[in-house]
Parts: C-alpha cells; sequence; structure tokens
C-alpha cells in the first residue's frame, strides 16, 4: 500500500476513527501545527550536543505525538484518544524547575541567536507557542479537548526555552537582551 492515496486531492484529509474534514479545519490547524513543532524540535535535538537536552527533547517528542493523535480524534470517533494527563505537564514543570536552579541562567529577556543549537530551540519555542494558540483557536470555536493539552503546550514553551538558555550557559554565551546600552528592568518591557 503506497501512501500516495490521493484521497486528500480534493482538499479533505481523515482523522482518526476515519472522519472526513476539510484540510483547513481547526482541528487540522491544531496538530498539524503540533506535528510542525515536533519536527522543529527534531532538527533542534539533531544538532544538539547536549545528551541529557537530547533525552529529553526526544521523549517530549514522542509524547507531541500521542498530543497531536489526541488533537486529531475528534468526539464522533468510535476510537479513544491517547491522553494527555496531569504527570505529563508535571513532568515538564519539574523539569523547568530543575533548570531555573542552574547557575548563570539568563533571568531577563534574551535575544535569539547567540548561539546555533539555542537558536535551534528558540525556534521551537516560537511554533510551540504558535501551536498553543492554534489550540485556544480550536476551544474557542466551540472544539473539545483534553485540559491537559493546553497546560501541557504552555509549558512546554517555558521548557524549550530554558533548554536554549541552559545551552548557552553551557557554551559560555550570553543572550541577554540588556546590556549598557540597553538598559532596563528584569522582565520589562523591550525598551
Amino acid at each position: 500500500m503506497s501512501i500516495a492515496t490521493k484521497r486528500g486531492d480534493s482538499g479533505q484529509t481523515g482523522l482518526a476513527g476515519g472522519v472526513r474534514v476539510s484540510k483547513s479545519d481547526l482541528r487540522v490547524e491544531t496538530y498539524g501545527t503540533v506535528d510542525e513543532l515536533n519536527t522543529v524540535l527534531g532538527f533542534a535535538r539533531s544538532i544538539c550536543q547536549d545528551g541529557q537536552i537530547k533525552e529529553w527533547t526526544e521523549q517530549i517528542q514522542r509524547t507531541l505525538f500521542r498530543l497531536g493523535s489526541n488533537l486529531a480524534t475528534p468526539p464522533e470517533s468510535k476510537q479513544q484518544p491517547p491522553r494527555i494527563g496531569s504527570e505529563d505537564v508535571e513532568y515538564l514543570t519539574e523539569l523547568v524547575h530543575q533548570i531555573e536552579a542552574t547557575e548563570g541562567l539568563v533571568s531577563d529577556w534574551s535575544l535569539p541567536g547567540a548561539h546555533p543549537e539555542a537558536a535551534a530551540y528558540e525556534m521551537a519555542r516560537t511554533t510551540c507557542r504558535r501551536a498553543e494558540r492554534a489550540v485556544v483557536r480550536f476551544i474557542e470555536s466551540g472544539g473539545q479537548v483534553d485540559p491537559s493539552v493546553l497546560a501541557y503546550l504552555n509549558r512546554l514553551s517555558d521548557l524549550i526555552w530554558l533548554f536554549g538558555r541552559l545551552l548557552e550557559v553551557q557554551a559560555g554565551v550570553d543572550s541577554s537582551l540588556r546590556n549598557a546600552q540597553h538598559p532596563g528592568a528584569r522582565w520589562s518591557r523591550a525598551w
């Protein structure tokens, strides 16, 4: 059997359980953006030299497959969606606290691009935020989503930001937005 089924040639796609919808459907947008996030994280992982961050990233990618499948399963499907639970969110929260305790971690806005591996994680972070916005739009349009999905994506974007900062600390790179020419109060508006 070929992956080129031609069933999508007319602008329709199949959700889990065989339900057909337009490729422009908000549900498709949500899980498609999560798929994009997974791909961008995969790129970041492929160039990352830190074994622990690579391992964490791979585990997150596996969870994102489950999360995407959860979003791709409509309520009318005969299939049960894979569950995203509070334990998935708590795992990310624990990693956030662990990395935040790192000495020298930037505690203010950072300027993306100071380090190649960190920049790749910054791209993943912005993709994660877009996925989160897509899920919010879907919910606001009446879509049903496991409550932990939104919390997971919110926590994940924080964690991905921290991955970038940790990589910079390990490389001795300072990506702080503030400097002598651009001082400002911590977490204040950029300028």
